[in-house]
């Protein structure tokens, strides 16, 4: 995936769990440890905060939640 694409949150969400199971690694997410409708999600003992599953992510938001994560956005 390019950088500067942008993405929705479900999206992110299916090809980080495709990630996750080529590494061998747990995705998890909680919807409701965040305000309204962010989320938090965990891959492995790494996690991150996602907003509104329904939304578009931005590339800045995108980088820093794989940042976060401890993943390359090119990895998804």
């Amino acid at each position: 995936m390019c950088e500067t694409q942008a993405i929705k949150g479900a999206e992110f969400l299916r090809r980080l769990e495709k990630l996750a199971k080529v590494r061998g690694v747990r995705v998890v997410y909680h919807g409701g440890k965040g305000k309204g409708s962010h989320g938090r999600v965990y891959l492995g003992s790494e996690y991150t905060t996602l907003k509104d599953p329904k939304k578009e992510l931005g590339s800045g938001l995108l980088s820093k939640m794989c940042r976060d994560l401890g993943i390359k956005p090119n990895d998804l």
